[in-house]
């Protein structure tokens, strides 16, 4: 009977701190994806020599993103065939507005860094099929 008793508190004390590593793990996600989103606007800014203005854009056009696909979400999670259909579609309209703002050089080297980020990541994302706007 003791060795019962041990092994459910054991099981529920394992059980609350695999959950309490994984809410602290989605928290530092959060924070650690917004770090790295500024940090790749501030590079793309010296890269492209974007202008304040054009930071601004981009910036509001990328939170305008992130809000539709956060809302986009859970209808999304049933049917994938269906999500990837519409992240095409926001990310050719992602690139199109992109095009509005920047330059044509500006968008040339934008695309290629995209590219090289792309196949930098490896298999999952290297061989996701690009459009005709990503290749050139």
């Amino acid at each position: 009977m003791k060795k019962l008793v041990f092994s459910a508190a054991l099981a529920l004390f394992a059980t609350s701190f695999a959950m309490a590593q994984q809410l602290g793990h989605t928290q530092n996600d959060a924070a650690q994806f917004e770090q790295k989103r500024a940090e790749r606007l501030k590079t793309m800014q010296s890269d492209l020599g974007l202008s304040d203005a054009q930071v601004a854009k981009i910036k509001e056009l990328q939170e305008k993103r992130m809000q539709e696909r956060k809302a986009m979400e859970p209808k999304m999670q049933a049917e994938r065939k269906e999500k990837m259909e519409q992240m095409k579609a926001k990310r050719e309209q992602h690139e199109a507005e992109m095009k509005q703002i920047l330059t044509p050089e500006q968008f040339q080297k934008w695309q290629s860094q995209r590219k090289e980020m792309m196949l930098k990541r490896g298999p999952k994302m290297g061989d996701m099929q690009l459009n005709k706007t990503q290749v050139h």
